[in-house]
């Protein structure tokens, strides 16, 4: 099949979560007239979230949808241009870039990478039906909407670990790991076992997350692979903790990445490539907040900005 070739923009932003759509805002208001690759999941992190009730300006807290939304319409009214359509080949060896959107072979001048990171899940029955029904892969997101329930932490490295320590502020909290030993750092697991509120569940794997009669999320099916016994575990919280997917495939070779994939940053929102920026979770494996995506989508919209200019655009 042809491949079409479409004309060249000042630039392009992939991603329309949090930093995708906040450094769409940036972007249209300074007059680039940017185009948004809404990507695989549009709307990110938050369009699987029920309520974020941490995003300043919102009182009442807001539906993580309605946000990413509201952000949206809030950058197409500054001549924003958003699209459906994922990345699935690129050229960043000169400028223009080139990108190939399953298929069409677009321009531009400059780029955000803002794809995010997308959460590591167990793969079992009930996980995706249930998220935001009580099954969550961000503590921090969602901790505080289960004080005083039964809160259970599934996974063994440091973000395992960091997460149940986080999630006690709320409640007692089972860990259930699938070894006897964690593959985390020894100080977060000093830190977990010197916390009386977590329990530890070891050498046990979850095969299934239940629901009740109300469709939300009443227990987790836990299977102990050294006896071999079975048993449904009660619980209100279920939160997956073990790890994310950083959405960086097509850069491989070109974009200096870490040994996760990971975007390593240059200072600001630079990437090792001029012209290519940097913006939210695909870079940001420490905070992953709605707040700091956004604030990073500000940040590389405006060197985007200040770097047309310096070139006379």
């Amino acid at each position: 099949m042809a491949l079409t070739f479409l004309y060249m923009h000042n630039v392009v932003i992939l991603g329309s979560g949090c930093a995708g759509n906040t450094a769409a805002i940036y972007a249209a208001r300074a007059s680039l007239k940017p185009l948004v690759l809404m990507g695989r999941e549009p709307g990110g992190q938050l369009s699987i979230t029920s309520e974020v009730e941490n995003f300043p300006g919102f009182p009442e807290g807001v539906m993580g949808p309605q946000l990413v939304e509201n952000m949206k319409l809030q950058a197409e009214r500054f001549g924003a241009e958003f699209r459906h359509g994922t990345v699935v080949e690129a050229d960043l060896s000169k400028r223009p870039f080139r990108l190939n959107v399953d298929g069409d072979w677009i321009e531009t001048a400059t780029l955000v990478v803002a794809t995010g990171a997308s959460a590591r899940w167990l793969g079992i029955p009930g996980e995706q039906k249930l998220i935001g029904k009580g099954v969550s892969s961000c503590a921090t997101c969602d901790g505080f909407f289960y004080r005083g329930l039964k809160i259970m932490v599934v996974g063994g490295g440091d973000s395992a670990l960091e997460e149940a320590n986080f999630l006690t502020r709320f409640s007692n909290v089972m860990l259930v790991h699938r070894r006897e030993e964690f593959r985390a750092s020894k100080i977060m697991i000093d830190r977990a076992k010197a916390n009386p509120k977590i329990e530890f569940v070891l050498n046990t794997v979850v095969e299934e997350v239940l629901a009740n009669e109300t469709g939300v999320v009443a227990s987790a099916r836990l299977r102990n692979i050294v006896t071999g016994e079975i048993k449904d575990q009660e619980v209100d919280g279920f939160f997956v903790a073990i790890g994310h997917i950083p959405n960086t495939k097509p850069f491989v070779g070109q974009l200096t990445l870490d040994e996760d994939g990971y975007i390593v940053s240059q200072g600001g929102a630079r990437t090792n490539i001029t012209g290519v920026f940097h913006a939210g979770d695909v870079q940001d494996r420490t905070y992953r907040q709605a707040i700091t995506a956004s604030g990073a989508g500000c940040m590389a919209a405006i060197e985007v900005e200040r770097f047309l200019e310096a070139e006379g655009h």
